[in-house]
């Protein structure tokens, strides 16, 4: 079992930054690492979007839209992943969700909404 919270959304002028954080824990997580990890995000009457995602080896993918504004990261010490947002645009506005799996065939497409474990979600809106 794995369980994602999420936290550090908020509301900020457009041009500003925030810190998104998910703390990850379970037994299954304790054990073993998953896979991949990864946040999306989901605007009002907007399907799920991948934005960004980091495997166990480190490699990082960014959507296109957020290329050179947002930056993934984790602290195994800390069971920690982090998405650092800066220049953020009206559009970035919408609940950003972190997610975890361990399938490799899932990991290997990881902008796709199948990942097994989910956070609950923190908001972030923009204000131009």
């Amino acid at each position: 079992q794995v369980t994602l919270v999420d936290t550090g959304g908020g509301s900020v002028q457009s041009g500003g930054s925030l810190r998104l954080s998910c703390a990850a824990s379970g037994a299954s997580y304790m054990w073993l690492k998953p896979n991949c990890m990864g946040w999306f995000r989901q605007a009002s009457g907007k399907e799920r979007e991948g934005v960004a995602n980091i495997d166990r080896d480190g490699n990082t993918r960014y959507a296109d839209s957020v290329k050179g504004r947002f930056s993934i990261s984790q602290d195994d010490a800390k069971n920690t992943l982090t998405l650092q947002m800066s220049s953020l645009k009206p559009d970035d506005t919408a609940m950003y969700y972190c997610a975890a799996d361990y399938r490799p065939t899932v990991c290997g497409d990881p902008f796709r909404s199948t990942y097994a474990y989910w956070g609950q979600g923190t908001q972030v809106t923009v204000s131009s």
